[in-house]
């Protein structure tokens, strides 16, 4: 009888069927990979907005969408909204359980950069955020840059209207005007890495904004050299958003539902995001229903794919019948070739897929402006796991065909 070690045979018939190998295989990992990028992807990409987010407590703005006013405040998507009313941040500022209000106003780029108004204490958020160069700006005419902007601590720029960076026509009619070129910042600090669009920002004091714009600057001091609280109501613009940062969260809750009123609106951005990840996650369930599907499909193609090779080496198994292999020995080849093939494809397929989510995640980086962290998760395990156990499970049909098939029915055939 021949020896009980299946595997020289699995091997040579592996080698024998190449193209049948392959097919099988990259059949498999394309499965796999789809699978695993769109779980993968999905929940890097919920991770990596909730993080960006983790700067705004509470945002406070104009009526309008809610959801616009959290893309264009935390992720500086470049769109126009509603001013609120000045005597609103100063209510904010004075409200009880305030740590800071800070402005946030929009509406100059350097480079593509974009420079955003508002005060020390949000540049420094609330002094848990220290500068890796430099401080954070005390006076007007003072810029603190994230991590991501090209300058160095002293260099001067000149802001241009806009959130985006256009290059400037040679016609001098053009050119941006008189007030944003009469402007000056100079860079005192840099912010450490966030991981997020605002390493890309420019902060300054918002009342630079204000007056490049031809505003008022919010104070009554003849020199304007005051920046930041307390505001005077009379001289005080309106702005686009307001970030608070509450004390606690018992008063993150009550600040809430104090500027919760007809002339303004005031949300936790983690609500807005989860009403998104709501919208997000049906992608997701339809992406996930397509793979699941597409792997029924690749199950049922490899099952009808050894069945046909099954057929063609029945000769092959009655012969080693014949030579005195026993039924397990023929049994266990066939097991063992159906599992590692699905076993090969799927790990491949595995392979594949995060390395298409890192790749798209780095992309994805590039023009949503945060980090889409992509880790290997459990989801993903249960996906490859259970086509696994499906392909240990299938392989059970052509072995047991294999193990009940008549030697002389074997031998007979073509």
């Amino acid at each position: 009888m021949l020896p009980f070690n299946p595997f020289p045979m699995v091997r040579a018939d592996l080698r024998r069927n190449r193209l049948l190998v392959w097919a099988t295989t990259l059949l498999v990992a394309i499965s796999v990979a789809t699978g695993v990028a769109v779980i993968s992807q999905e929940r890097a990409l919920r991770q990596g907005s909730a993080l960006a987010a983790d700067d705004f407590d509470l945002l406070v703005g104009a009526p309008g969408s809610t959801t616009q006013l959290v893309l264009t405040s935390v992720y500086l998507r470049a769109q126009a909204i509603p001013l609120l009313d000045g005597d609103v941040l100063v209510q904010a500022s004075e409200a009880a359980g305030v740590k800071y209000a800070a402005p946030i106003a929009f509406g100059d780029n350097w480079q593509g950069h974009p420079i955003i108004g508002t005060i020390a204490d949000f540049a420094n958020r609330g002094g848990n955020f220290v500068p890796t160069q430099g401080r954070v700006f005390q006076r007007r005419g003072e810029a603190v840059v994230g991590a991501g902007v090209p300058l160095a601590i002293g260099a001067a720029v000149s802001p241009s209207h806009g959130l985006h960076h256009a290059e400037e026509p040679d016609d001098d009619s053009k050119q941006p005007d008189s007030a944003h070129r009469a402007v000056h910042y100079t860079v005192v600090g840099r912010l450490s890495a966030r991981h997020n669009i605002w390493d890309s920002a420019i902060l300054v004091p918002v009342e630079d904004v204000w007056r490049v714009h031809g505003l008022a600057s919010g104070h009554d001091d003849i020199d304007g050299e005051h920046i930041g609280p307390p505001w005077n109501l009379k001289q005080l613009p309106g702005v686009p958003a307001i970030a608070i940062k509450p004390d606690s969260i018992s008063a993150a809750y009550g600040l809430r539902g104090q500027f919760r009123t007809l002339r303004s609106v005031a949300v936790f951005p983690a609500e807005v995001l989860n009403d998104l990840y709501l919208t997000l996650g049906n992608v997701r369930d339809l992406m996930s229903l397509l793979a699941i599907m597409t792997q029924v499909l690749v199950v049922a193609a490899v099952l009808m794919a050894l069945l046909v090779g099954f057929l063609a080496r029945r000769r092959q198994f009655a012969v080693l019948r014949a030579m005195g292999a026993s039924r397990y020995y023929v049994f266990s080849v066939v097991w063992i070739e159906v599992v590692l093939l699905i076993l090969g494809g799927a790990a491949l397929g595995a392979l594949l897929g995060w390395g298409t989510s890192t790749a798209l995640s780095y992309w994805m980086q590039s023009q949503i402006g945060f980090a889409v962290p992509v880790r290997p998760g459990a989801a993903e395990g249960l996906l490859v796991g259970g086509l696994v156990a499906a392909g240990a499970i299938i392989g059970i049909l052509p072995a047991w065909l294999a193990f009940r098939r008549p030697v002389a029915e074997g031998l007979q055939s073509g």
